[in-house]
């Protein structure tokens, strides 16, 4: 069995509205060289239940899906535990002298079998899943989730050009299971992937007809498009607005 196939969740704990319930989901790949992919945020809690699962094992990798600070922060409170584990990731991150850069198609070994990177930008620029080819599973971060939608942060180099690539480029590889950074496990990735373009192509027209009705700022669109969205969660609108906003530009329809 492939080492996605074998995955255990362990939530980070970092519950909140932007988050989910259980906070984030980190995934445990037990085997020769145990492996976690993402990090948390360093809660004691969420330490002591990776070594737990581990039972005495080292942990081997952390392995980063991208550079948001719910997924990284966790990094000096796994390295003080394992402190000859590897962080991997896209572009390095700056908490441990230990790292290795994950170019996309690199071939990491994670429990008794390898993962390889897929460099999947949009949410973030960094932004990488892992896909164990044999089983079919794919550590897929903030690329989707089930129950919710994505946030393709402008401010912080979101591209909704690159994120709908991404969705095109992870339909391709034709997943079993998305095993997601917030959120349930996926086990219908086609039917997932479709609904989330539908989704964005829905969303850019709302956009474009609330522009041309008048509301010229991001914020203006929010209140139009996204009725009812809560206090915390409305910078967030105001963010993935302006990602489609600089892609109708980048298309010449603005």
């Amino acid at each position: 069995m492939g080492p996605a196939g074998t995955a255990q969740l362990i939530p980070a704990g970092n519950a909140s509205e932007w988050t989910g319930p259980t906070g984030n989901n980190t995934w445990l790949v037990r085997g020769r060289e145990s492996a976690l992919v993402d990090a948390g945020v360093g809660l004691a809690t969420h330490v002591d239940a990776v070594a737990a699962a581990l039972g005495g094992a080292p942990l081997a990798r952390i392995l980063i899906t991208h550079d948001h600070s719910d997924h990284v922060t966790g990094v000096p409170a796994l390295l003080a535990r394992w402190p000859l584990a590897i962080v991997v990731s896209q572009y390095g991150i700056s908490t441990s002298n230990r790292q290795e850069l994950a170019a996309d198609g690199t071939s990491i070994p994670a429990g008794d079998g390898v993962l390889r990177a897929v460099a999947t930008p949009g949410h973030s620029p960094d932004h990488l899943c892992f896909f164990e080819e044999t089983s079919g599973d794919l550590f897929c971060g903030d690329l989707v989730r089930r129950g919710g939608t994505v946030v393709i942060p402008a401010s912080q180099g979101g591209s909704l050009r690159q994120y709908l690539a991404s969705l095109q480029r992870m339909r391709t590889l034709a997943p079993r299971r998305l095993l997601p950074g917030h959120g349930p496990m996926i086990d219908d990735p086609v039917v997932i992937i479709d609904d989330y373009l539908a989704h964005r192509l829905e969303r850019e027209r709302q956009i474009l007809e609330a522009y041309l009705a008048g509301a010229r700022t991001p914020e203006a669109i929010v209140e139009r498009v996204y009725v009812g969205v809560s206090d915390g969660l409305r910078k967030a609108a105001a963010d993935s607005v302006t990602a489609h906003l600089n892609y109708l530009r980048e298309e010449g329809r603005l």
